[in-house]
């Protein structure tokens, strides 16, 4: 995110808050001992740590929440509530706390893939908290990650140039039970979503949808970056090369995830990820549509502290909005497996809820030129050489 590109009053904000940000990861590493340090802290850029992400229950680098004492838990905690706004750190906290519904779920018995027992399979502390160079120098970042969440800051030239990807996931996605009170996390990616879909008359929808059957998670899976190409990693590529596949295997036994056998080759290649966006234009939207497209795109940005998401959402919902592309695969109704796709210029949002019997949601937003800052890393070292 270039300076240039936002006010005088802005950049102020947007100071300030990279003021928080450091001071918050200040604190943390200095409550660390040297041995919790060097798990935590990592050089920067180290890009292949740093663009290291999973939404999986993956042992990864960092220093997991379970391993640090209270006081170490709530700076940690502080930490990463200053990367997101009051309603994205609710949700963070919890998606950590249905780790708790799925261990009752299971029975009590999963186990956390590529960790050393005796572990607690669904565990809301197994968070990994990383820090890639030392907070307030001129290039530092830092990283949250562990099942269902990846929140990440790159800051460079003392901004903060990326904080995507940005991966919220739910499962279940709805605590169903009796009752008036239905526990969703992630409501208003898939309410949003398909009340676009549904806005649409005939011909729009023929643009829109890609195909009866979704795929089973999103099409770029956890890749470091996004590829044209792409379509998803099966569920045993997706824990990293660290854990067994003979621990992967026993690991998705327990978790009940279905294996898209009634997917064929017309179906991948119906959401296979393409640099041209496919689906239906924003320019042959309504304006009633429009609102409700530019509604789901805040939903994603307003992840995001509001000095940040001021930024992202003029850019998205002023600037490129003719550009951006809205798809969807699967049913229709709510229960329906299903997946969309939101792309434009320096955009890519996914959803998938398939799996678990389609109460399980994975949602992403991602930025196809920029994640982890790569572009700006890159001016910047063209610059200095």
């Amino acid at each position: 995110m270039a300076e240039s590109t936002v006010s005088h009053e802005q950049n102020e904000r947007l100071h300030a808050l990279l003021e928080r940000m450091t001071e918050a990861a200040t604190n943390w590493l200095a409550s660390l001992s040297s041995d919790q340090r060097r798990k935590a802290v990592f050089p920067f850029p180290e890009d292949d740590q740093r663009t290291l992400w999973y939404y999986t229950p993956t042992e990864q680098g960092g220093l997991p929440i379970v391993e640090m004492d209270p006081i170490q838990q709530r700076l940690a905690h502080r930490l990463i509530a200053t990367g997101l706004s009051g309603p994205g750190y609710v949700t963070v906290a919890t998606i950590m706390g249905l780790e708790n519904v799925l261990d009752a779920r299971e029975g009590w018995k999963a186990f956390y893939p590529g960790r050393a027992t005796p572990n607690r399979g669904r565990d809301p502390l197994l968070y990994f908290v990383s820090i890639f160079g030392e907070p307030g120098a001129k290039h530092w970042g830092w990283r949250v990650g562990g099942h269902h969440i990846s929140v990440s800051h790159t800051i460079v030239d003392g901004l903060i140039a990326s904080p995507t990807p940005l991966f919220f996931g739910a499962n279940p996605a709805e605590s169903r039970f009796v009752g008036p009170g239905r526990l969703r996390p992630l409501a208003g990616e898939e309410d949003l979503g398909r009340e676009l879909l549904h806005a649409l008359n005939t011909d729009q929808k023929q643009l829109a949808l890609l195909t009866e059957i979704a795929p089973t998670d999103i099409v770029q899976s956890n890749r470091p970056q996004v590829e044209v190409g792409a379509l998803p990693k099966s569920a045993t590529r997706l824990f990293g090369r660290t854990v067994p596949n003979s621990d992967v295997n026993a690991f998705l036994q327990t978790d009940g995830n279905e294996d898209g056998r009634e997917l064929v080759e017309p179906h991948h290649e119906a959401v296979r990820y393409e640099q041209t966006p496919k689906g239906v234009p924003a320019t042959g939207l309504s304006i009633g549509q429009r609102e409700i497209l530019i509604a789901l795109l805040r939903q994603y940005v307003d992840r995001l502290p509001e000095e940040l998401a001021e930024i992202h959402r003029t850019r998205l919902t002023s600037q490129v909005l003719d550009a951006i592309h809205f798809a969807w695969a699967g049913g229709s109704e709510p229960g329906d497996k299903h997946y969309y796709r939101v792309q434009g210029p320096r955009l890519l949002i996914e959803y998938d809820n398939t799996q678990n019997d389609a109460n399980h949601i994975h949602a992403v937003w991602r930025d196809p030129e920029g994640d982890f800052g790569v572009d700006v890393l890159a001016e910047h070292y063209r610059h200095a050489h």
